[in-house]
């Protein structure tokens, strides 16, 4: 997979240990920056990884900010993003699996290098289950989350 990494200077700590992961991992890593610990806005790092993801250039996507919590506030902002702020293993793979996440957000001020390696991990090697026989509940739900999206009843 293609999985598109950005961060702002806050998650810039974190991002070489995540880079590390996904390519030890042996997934093919776009990295959209930010390069520096100089300040730069979240929002905009959220808009690049959705981007690529839209555009079909990238199957997924992290992010990385000092909580986890504005980027992903952002990411979720675009339509056809789904991301979470994930930190532990579970959470990451359960999202995929049954909410189909396409975006892990990591706070960089909440986990170590060490840890956020095992949630990528577990984030990468997650596929939603919705199609799979006798969990078509999944499909469902996630059907109803596009209709929240488009404001329509599913």
């Amino acid at each position: 997979m293609k999985i598109a990494i950005g961060c702002d200077h806050a998650g810039f700590i974190l991002k070489n240990s995540i880079l590390e992961a996904v390519q030890e991992a042996g997934h093919e890593v776009i990295d959209l920056g930010t390069y520096t610990f100089d300040s730069v806005d979240y929002p905009d790092y959220a808009e690049k990884v959705g981007q690529e993801i839209l555009n079909g250039r990238a199957e997924r996507g992290i992010v990385l900010c000092g909580s986890g919590v504005g980027i992903c506030i952002a990411a979720n902002k675009i339509d056809g993003i789904y991301a979470a702020t994930c930190h532990d293993t579970y959470s990451a793979h359960q999202g995929v699996e049954h909410d189909n996440m396409n975006v892990l957000c990591l706070g960089s001020k909440v986990i170590g290098s060490e840890p956020a390696k095992e949630i990528v991990k577990a984030f990468l090697n997650a596929r939603f289950i919705g199609n799979d026989p006798g969990q078509e509940r999944h499909n469902r739900r996630v059907g109803k989350v596009h209709g929240l999206e488009k404001g329509t009843d599913q």
